[in-house]
């Protein structure tokens, strides 16, 4: 029988073997962990890929949008350019405009002169204010035309002041388009016409008393229109 080490007992035994599965157990509960480390990391790892996909994505996109407000820009910067070489020809072409209807009025048989001067002056501020656009101010300057144009076309009357014989009288005037203006004062006895040759009134017979009282009722739309027979200029008048 040879000498070595003592045999281990029983219990002995058995307390290696539970040390043994507990170191068994821990190892086990590390590499559980690692591998879910492992596979969160991937997780991530995977997450933040996409997440640079988008972002290329998006920046992709984003470029695309830049050069297209690039293209737009310089096609505004364009437009922009275009726009101020037609505001500068446009601004002389509308002073022009005006100044001939202003010398058109002065030469125009004298009707409502103090409207029509008014209506100049307002277009002329428009034309100097720079909170007004140029196509509004262009659409007023055309306005004023078409006003003007439109004098020429119908028949009116109103009531004002004329200077006779130095004193100053209530009458109405009675315009017929642009071939005839007169007036007749209120009670009726004085009738005249405007000469456009010699710039003044022409006193007018009685017998043209009526048919100009006749004519201010129809232009006041007081009685149905009817033939106007109107003293109008001659040739003689006219030469």
């Amino acid at each position: 029988m040879s000498l070595g080490a003592p045999a281990a007992t029983v219990p002995e035994v058995i307390e290696a073997g539970n040390e043994w599965l507990v170191a068994q157990a821990s190892s086990q509960d590390r590499v559980d962990a690692l591998g879910e480390q492992r596979r969160s990391l991937a997780d991530e790892y995977r997450t933040v890929l996409r997440e640079i996909e988008g972002l290329e994505a998006y920046n992709r996109q984003l470029e695309r949008q830049l050069r297209l407000q690039g293209e737009e820009i310089a096609i505004l910067d364009d437009s922009i350019a275009q726009a101020t070489t037609v505001d500068r020809q446009i601004l002389p072409l509308m002073l022009r405009m005006v100044s001939a209807l202003e010398q058109f009025v002065a030469l125009d048989i004298p009707f409502l002169p103090r409207e029509r001067a008014e209506r100049l002056q307002f277009v002329l501020e428009a034309i100097d204010r720079v909170d007004v656009t140029v196509a509004e101010k262009f659409r007023q300057v055309l306005e004023a035309y078409l006003i003007e144009l439109e004098f020429g076309r119908t028949i009116e009357a109103y009531t004002g002041a004329v200077d006779v014989d130095g004193q100053k009288l209530e009458v109405d005037f009675l315009r017929v388009g642009r071939i005839g203006l007169y007036y007749q004062t209120l009670d009726g006895t004085q009738s005249a016409r405007w000469d456009v040759d010699t710039k003044s009134w022409v006193k007018l017979p009685a017998s043209d008393r009526n048919p100009i009282r006749e004519a201010i009722r129809v232009a006041r739309k007081l009685t149905a229109p009817n033939l106007l027979t109107l003293p109008l200029p001659t040739a003689g008048d006219a030469s």
